[in-house]
């Protein structure tokens, strides 16, 4: 099929080299424009424009879709189907009806479950066992369009977010061959989502990667699932910010001993949380990189009863 495909982060990549590697022609890339990124603020192409650029691909970022000129454009591509992966721009109507088979769209759930921004998050967040990925055929409505295909991944008691992000994307890529080769064919033809179960994952606050270690200890290490690697969930260590990557429960808590204090280190740093204690194994100093628990205690080193304090939103 002719392919017009838009997408941006790195989330989508694996799609757009999935359609090539199955023999589509991707006739154009719609992706973000360039934006700072970096201490020095120069301008960065989105991961899609890099791998778009070295396959030899035309690519297209417009600032808006409402422009008229921007819509010819396209159209001159004469796709076939649009493939959209987390391009972050609504696609007007015209858009939708713009190829013969319309658009179609790569979303990291099980819907109806998760429409919205953040679904990898949100499913984290929530404590969800599993997620998945949808194939949907796109219409008007956010995340509300026809089912053309799922398929549903479990989540790992201590699967990062980054880790399930790989993964989902790597299914994705595989899901969108398969859907674009078997659109005319039961049982892969769209059927309208259902009612029930719908939930919404709203766009992340960065407010929401500060621990709050008055939580129980399975709500904090979901925090800290949720944002591992980016945004990172946040609390403060001897006035400094410091971001937890990794970490697990470690037993109960010990008599009188209150939340954010650190009981044991080692291999591990141990903290309270309001119910039980976590030993957080990976994190990172502000301006520093991830590292081990033991590698960060030789060069900060953390004694017990020392506090894990909560941070201020603007901290961050």
């Amino acid at each position: 099929m002719r392919v017009l495909f838009a997408g941006t982060p790195d989330f989508s990549v694996p799609a757009l080299q999935a359609l090539l590697a199955a023999g589509h022609a991707v006739v154009g890339v719609m992706t973000q424009p360039d934006r700072p990124a970096g201490r020095g603020q120069s301008l960065r192409a989105s991961p899609v424009k890099q791998a778009a650029l070295a396959a030899g691909l035309p690519v297209l970022q417009p600032v808006s879709l409402r422009d008229p000129a921007v819509l010819d454009t396209v159209a001159s591509l004469r796709p076939d189907v649009l493939v959209v992966v987390a391009y972050g721009l609504i696609l007007p109507q015209p858009f939708l009806q713009l190829a013969p088979f319309g658009a179609v769209n790569i979303h990291a759930s099980l819907l109806p479950r998760w429409r919205g921004a953040a679904p990898i998050q949100r499913a984290i967040l929530a404590g969800d066992h599993q997620t998945g990925v949808t194939i949907m055929q796109m219409e008007a409505g956010l995340d509300t369009g026809p089912i053309m295909l799922a398929e549903a991944m479990p989540i790992g008691l201590d699967m990062t977010a980054g880790e399930l992000h790989d993964r989902l994307a790597a299914l994705g890529a595989r899901l969108i061959v398969t859907a674009l080769a078997s659109r005319d064919q039961p049982p892969f033809g769209a059927v309208a989502q259902p009612e029930a179960g719908v939930t919404y994952a709203a766009k992340i606050r960065k407010s929401e990667a500060l621990i709050d270690w008055q939580c129980e200890a399975e709500q904090v290490l979901r925090t800290v699932r949720a944002f591992a690697p980016v945004p990172g969930a946040a609390a403060s260590l001897a006035g400094s910010v410091i971001k937890l990557h990794q970490a697990h429960l470690a037993g109960g808590l010990p008599p009188a001993c209150l939340p954010g204090t650190v009981v044991a280190v080692g291999e591990a740093i141990e903290v309270a949380c309001a119910d039980r204690v976590i030993a957080v194994t990976r994190l990172q100093r502000a301006g520093g990189r991830p590292q081990s628990a033991s590698e960060f205690l030789r060069g900060h080193p953390v004694r017990p009863g020392e506090r894990l304090d909560p941070l201020p939103a603007a901290a961050l």
